[in-house]
């Protein structure tokens, strides 16, 4: 199986830009415009066959290794540099979890070329104890870029079977300064052996100040807890930046979990971590719900929980084995628009009576307090000028 990553994600890139700017960067949450039509794109090749061989280790018996398989892409661009594009993926992607190593493609020139960086996130890459990277596998790319344009790229890294005796893993961060054209020795935000796991990590620099950057994840424990944990640096400006000592924002108690982490800045700074909350992990009756907490002091201290809705999402299995298919059910995803505007949405099946699912979306004009009834949206209807949620958050549709 072999798969590459392409330059999709400038389509998407293209209308962010087209819904912003008719908006005139105002607060007004109206949109007095035409329908707006999808821009065409030439699809530019980002990703080449794979740095890493196929030899590099990882197996834990019966896994399968997809060489040149690419997954999970996702890109950033520098704010500082706006034809500064970073894309980063899962390379070589195991059956049972995780890859040979994370790669990053950067772009100097809009995305018409790329060149790839690997990351010190496995020992594929060439990640060690010294560094920080001495594990087998990574997964769960995300990247960030700051308001001073330093760039921050985040793993989980690990080894074995999940909470399997003598596994391990790790969040791991690494800096570029110059684009992504060289990154640091990976920081490690927290260590963990075979009780825990790290699990769904993403990071955010916050625009309204280079200094701050965040990251989130939940970590699953051998006896039943899956807190949200939160480390942050608050001197990214700093060409080494340290990280604050990991802790935890929010313990939703035994037996219950949160998942899809991901933390969004408000323009006043205002941080809001959105997640689904899943309870009564270990029965058939488990129940999720969209949640957000919010910090006004940079991540300092955190507010009980906001709930958004329920989540009611019902996956789906493959048609011709009836295998459960892995889904993006459980991980929203939040963007900020002006003033304190926001908006989620999420992978839902109440639109279907619980047949299928669809995309659900809700929004918030008071800084996430209080959210609206989720609405469906679809590719057609997100297009409209009328739907709800159309209010300059294209980067969320």
């Amino acid at each position: 199986m072999t798969r590459d990553v392409h330059r999709i994600f400038l389509a998407a890139l293209s209308f962010s830009t087209l819904a912003l700017s008719a908006c005139g960067g105002g607060g007004s949450s109206t949109v007095s415009a035409s329908p707006i039509v999808p821009p065409s794109v030439t699809l530019v090749r980002v990703s080449e066959a794979s740095p890493y061989p196929s030899t590099c280790g990882g197996d834990l018996g019966g896994s399968t290794s997809y060489e040149n398989a690419e997954v999970e892409p996702y890109l950033a661009i520098n704010p500082a540099n706006p034809s500064n594009l970073i894309g980063i993926w899962q390379q070589d992607r195991w059956s049972d979890g995780g890859s040979h190593g994370l790669v990053a493609g950067y772009s100097l020139d809009d995305g018409k070329t790329w060149t790839e960086k690997t990351l010190l996130f496995s020992r594929c890459a060439g990640g060690n104890s010294g560094n920080g990277g001495n594990y087998a596998r990574a997964s769960d790319p995300w990247v960030t870029f700051s308001k001073n344009g330093a760039a921050y790229a985040i793993s989980i890294s690990f080894d074995g079977v999940t909470l399997a005796p003598g596994s391990d893993g790790s969040v791991l961060v690494s800096r570029s300064a110059d684009g992504g054209a060289t990154w640091s020795n990976p920081t490690t935000l927290v260590y963990s052996g075979d009780t825990a796991f790290n699990d769904k990590e993403s990071i955010t620099a916050d625009p309204t100040n280079s200094n701050y950057v965040y990251a989130v994840w939940d970590q699953l424990t051998a006896s039943g807890f899956g807190a949200t944990h939160f480390a942050r640096t608050t001197n990214g400006t700093s060409a080494t930046p340290t990280w604050e000592t990991e802790k935890i924002i929010y313990d939703p108690a035994f037996d219950n979990q949160t998942i899809g982490n991901e933390v969004v800045v408000e323009q006043d700074g205002t941080l809001l971590d959105v997640f689904e909350e899943v309870d009564n992990t270990s029965s058939s009756a488990a129940s999720g719900k969209i949640r957000v907490i919010r910090s006004i002091d940079q991540g300092a201290t955190w507010s009980t929980p906001i709930t958004v809705a329920d989540n009611f999402a019902v996956g789906t299995v493959d048609p011709d084995t009836g295998a459960h298919v892995r889904t993006g059910a459980g991980l929203p995803q939040m963007a900020a628009g002006p003033g304190q505007m926001l908006v989620v949405v999420w992978q839902d099946g109440r639109f279907s009576g619980g047949a299928f699912d669809g995309i659900a979306t809700s929004r918030s004009v008071d800084g996430g307090l209080h959210w609206s009834a989720p609405v469906k949206s679809t590719a057609t209807e997100a297009w409209k000028p009328s739907h709800p949620a159309w209010r300059c958050w294209g980067t969320a549709l």
